[in-house]
């Protein structure tokens, strides 16, 4: 299993991001190629060696070089999420840069949304909106379908302290966008007086990382340093580990289970047919849910309803919300990050007169514990061979029983 980890003990922007992902060995060349299929006026990509505190690593600053209006009339620092939208919606990106992006911009619109008051379609991004910044965003998105690491880990992120000067005038640091973007996850501050995390940085690690924790279970292949402009106190850079995992295990614990942070998406519904829930059902695993399911529940007035709980990857909050708000009568979501422990797994095959059965197997501290036929095979054999699936699961369940 490929691990990608972020190690950001001085904080992360979005140009440090892009020159540690080039420093992890993302071509410069393809990077490039695929920006260009955005159409957001002429800049320049300067890719260039740098060091800080003698630690050597790659610096990325995105030039503009022809400040022009966009296809909606917007000058490039002036965009809204749905221009950005329709921006990112319109390039021949592949359809996984594409949802990456949008899940980035989607949590600094929400962000800022919610500190100014406005809808998040009519955000007006100033920083956010300016080329550098969706060259930042859109890059990390190509660079993390280059790479196609199994699983992102993080350690806690370094924030700063101080003031920074921004369009809206001088905040605090972190700027109110930064804390709300990074609601839920382990922070630090005080490294330094200045700002070392940025919205575009916090982003980037809220809408694609896995789990943030600082122990490290696995074996590094490949570091990259990403360079900051600035020369602090302390080394500016971001440091990024490619690695390699054995099995499925990835932050476990003694008993080599697999530890993996998760979202819980969940809403009650005492209105609706109950005909649709399986659509619902399937358009939520189809988009890539951990799991699903329906649990009867009493509602004020007594009413008798349906809790629908989901389990899915941070990355893929809003296609799960997405469904749920256009698929069901519901007015509501609740979310909160939750913990799995899952037993290490794989499949065999199991050969009976009735036909080849898939066995899923469990371990655990090495050893195999547990078996299960898959259903859909004991169902397909049922009806192949005119027997019900209790003879089919009668005669496996012994074999499986044989193997432990």
């Amino acid at each position: 299993m490929k691990i990608l980890y972020y190690d950001c003990f001085a904080g992360i922007s979005g140009d440090m991001n892009l020159g540690a992902m080039i420093d992890l060995g993302v071509a410069p060349d393809y990077l490039l190629g695929e920006l260009k299929k955005l159409n957001i006026g002429e800049y320049e990509v300067k890719i260039t060696k740098d060091q800080r505190k003698g630690i050597t690593g790659t610096r990325v600053e995105v030039v503009v070089t022809n400040d022009v209006p966009d296809g909606n009339g917007h000058e490039s620092g002036a965009r809204t999420f749905k221009d950005i939208i329709h921006i990112i919606n319109k390039s021949d990106l592949s359809e996984k840069v594409q949802t990456i992006s949008l899940n980035i911009f989607r949590r600094i619109a929400e962000a800022e949304g919610k500190i100014h008051g406005h809808n998040i379609d009519d955000v007006h991004f100033h920083e956010i909106g300016a080329v550098d910044s969706i060259v930042d965003i859109v890059g990390a998105a190509i660079c993390l379908d280059y790479l196609r690491p199994d699983r992102i880990l993080s350690s806690p992120v370094e924030l700063g302290s101080g003031f920074v000067r921004c369009a809206h005038g001088i905040l605090p640091v972190p700027a109110p966008a930064t804390v709300e973007i990074l609601l839920g996850i382990p922070v630090k501050s005080g490294a330094v007086p200045l700002e070392t995390t940025t919205p575009t940085g916090a982003a980037i690690l809220a809408a694609t990382v896995d789990t943030f924790t600082e122990e490290l279970h696995f074996t590094p292949q490949k570091i990259g340093y990403g360079i900051g402009h600035r020369d602090t106190d302390i080394p500016n850079v971001l440091r990024a580990y490619l690695g390699e995992m054995p099995g499925e295990t990835f932050a476990g614990g003694p008993d080599d289970t697999e530890k993996q942070m998760a979202l819980l998406v969940e809403c009650n519904i005492d209105d609706m047919n109950p005909e649709m829930y399986e659509d619902v059902m399937d358009a939520l695993f189809a988009k890539g849910a951990y799991d699903v399911f329906l649990t009867p529940i009493i509602m004020k007035k007594s009413r008798p309803a349906i809790k629908i709980s989901v389990l899915c990857a941070e990355s893929n909050r809003w296609a799960m919300e997405e469904i749920l708000w256009l698929f069901t009568s519901t007015f509501g979501l609740r979310l909160q990050r939750v913990s799995r422990s899952m037993l290490q797994r794989d499949f065999s095959t199991l050969s009976t007169k009735f036909g080849d059965v898939s066995i899923k197997n469990g371990y655990w501290q090495g050893r195999k514990i547990k078996s299960k036929a898959e259903y859909d095979d004991c169902r397909r054999l049922a009806k192949e061979n005119g027997v019900s699936v209790k003879e089919i699961y009668d005669l496996i369940i012994p074999l499986t029983r044989d193997e432990h």
